[in-house]
Parts: C-alpha cells; sequence; structure tokens
C-alpha cells in the first residue's frame, strides 16, 4: 500500500491510456517483476507464461475468493506501457528522466524519521511571513488531524501510535495536521502546490508579502526564481527520500500549472 501521485500533464500516454490506467500497469508491472525474480532467485527457469501466484479478495458478500494470477497475462495487460514510453523523452513532467516518471509512490508505513522531518520543514519565525500563513491556514482551513488520527489506529499507515508534533511559538502543529494538510485535501491544484512548497521549504522563503501573495500560477522565470531546494540523497531514510521526490513532482506540477493527482 503507497500514496499514489502523478503529474496531470497532458501528454500523449495520459490522453490514450488515462492517468489511472497508468498506474495500475505500473503497479502490475511492478508485480510482475517481483513474482520473476522470486522465482529466478529460486534458480527456477520457466517462462513467464509458466509462472502464477494466488491472489485472494474480498467479494461484497464478505467472502473471500482466490483466484490464480498468470505472470504472463499481467505482462499482456501492461504491454502498452512500452508502446507510448518514447513520449516520455524531454517531457516537463518526468520527474525521473525514465519512462512515466512522472509517476511516483509514497510507500505505507510512514516512518517517525520522515514524520519528524516533515516537521523539522516548516517555518520558524524567522521567516515571519510564511510562519503567518501557516498559522492562518491552519486555523482558516481547519486543519484539526482527525482524517488522520484515525489512521494511526493501524500499523500499515504509520509507525507510531502518537503523531510527533512541534511548538512553532503562538501554535501547536501535529504530524496528522500536516498531513491532512497534504494529502487530504484531494488533487493538489497549482495554488495549493505552490503555498506547500513554501510550508516545507522546498521553494526560498526570503519573500515579500506581494510576492507570495503572486506565488501562483507559477510564470516562465518561475524555476529560475525560485529554485528547488530539497536536495533527494541515494543514502536518505527512505520515507524521507519518497517525501523529497513527493515534493519534486509538486514543483514540477506547480511550475507547469496542472494538478498533482493525489490517491492516499
Amino acid at each position: 500500500m503507497a500514496i499514489d501521485y502523478n503529474i496531470e500533464f497532458g501528454c500523449v500516454p495520459r490522453q490514450k491510456l488515462t492517468s489511472e490506467g497508468i498506474l495500475e500497469r505500473l503497479k502490475g508491472q511492478e508485480r510482475a517483476a517481483s513474482i520473476i525474480k522470486m522465482y529466478r532467485d529460486a534458480g527456477d527457469d520457466r517462462p513467464p507464461s509458466e509462472m502464477g501466484f494466488e491472489f485472494t479478495f474480498s467479494t461484497p458478500q464478505e467472502q473471500n475468493d482466490t483466484v490464480l494470477v498468470n505472470v504472463q497475462h499481467i505482462l499482456d495487460d501492461v504491454a502498452d506501457l512500452d508502446l507510448y514510453a518514447h513520449h516520455c523523452q524531454n517531457c516537463p513532467a518526468n520527474r525521473t528522466g525514465k519512462p512515466y516518471g512522472c509517476v511516483g509512490f509514497i510507500q505505507y508505513p510512514i516512518s517517525a524519521a520522515g514524520e519528524a522531518w516533515l516537521l523539522n520543514q516548516l517555518p520558524g519565525t524567522d521567516a515571519p511571513l510564511v510562519w503567518l500563513l501557516l498559522k492562518q491556514g491552519v486555523e482558516n482551513f481547519m486543519y484539526d488531524g482527525s482524517t488522520i488520527k484515525a489512521l494511526r489506529q493501524n500499523d500499515i499507515y504509520f509507525e507510531n501510535r502518537m503523531a510527533a508534533g512541534r511548538h512553532m511559538g503562538d501554535f501547536l502543529i501535529d504530524a496528522n495536521q500536516v498531513f491532512e494538510m497534504i494529502f487530504a485535501v484531494g488533487d493538489i491544484q497549482p495554488n495549493h502546490a505552490g503555498v506547500l512548497l513554501l510550508f516545507f521549504n522546498a521553494i526560498p522563503r526570503n519573500l515579500q508579502a506581494h510576492e507570495i501573495m503572486h506565488i501562483s500560477p507559477a510564470t516562465p522565470d518561475s524555476a529560475s526564481k525560485f529554485p528547488f531546494l530539497l536536495d533527494v540523497k541515494p543514502n536518505d531514510e527512505p520515507t524521507i527520500y519518497e517525501l523529497k521526490a513527493f515534493f519534486h513532482a509538486l514543483y514540477l506540477a506547480w511550475l507547469l500549472n496542472v494538478p498533482l493527482k493525489v490517491d492516499a
């Protein structure tokens, strides 16, 4: 399970396969690769047409049904990814440089280190305008963290049952509120993206009030005026690495003035 996201850029693959279709095919491709690797690691050289695994799902009648899934059938179902992959070359939404690099995932459970990192990116009073914008945003949009708090009762989603918190001077904010602000608002529109990039230190904060007010929509010179600040390092703790990648995708979506589609 994971938080899925993709940059809603109007490309040919997205027009042909849809955002949901691309995501499902990529998941199928990854699933097939994992099964093939498992067979190969066990010294089994059979072709994918002779590989399979059992998949159990729940029916509306609350019964568990099990089916045998053939790996070759999965590969056939995702083959059209290769058909359109050449459109990903030089695409401005391609974050990774690989086919379908506009799509990404944040794996559950979210680590304690990842929560702490997110909270530490928030502006202190040394960035008073962005700090005030954050305080007003939490109050005006009533981010109380309640939509996230319930998820902590299940170890699937978060490593910690209790949300980490941070004193922000005049107010206290916790990780539930932070995740609500980012992932419980549906698809992230460019206006909200610009604000989140400021909140989480992904772009420079040393701005005047009028610059903050007009942070969105991005303009042709926004990339040079607002460079991306979060350095994604291969040795980052896994959740932190994936959060940085998420903000990089959010940054590209903001520059392109398109939504970042999020399924949490």
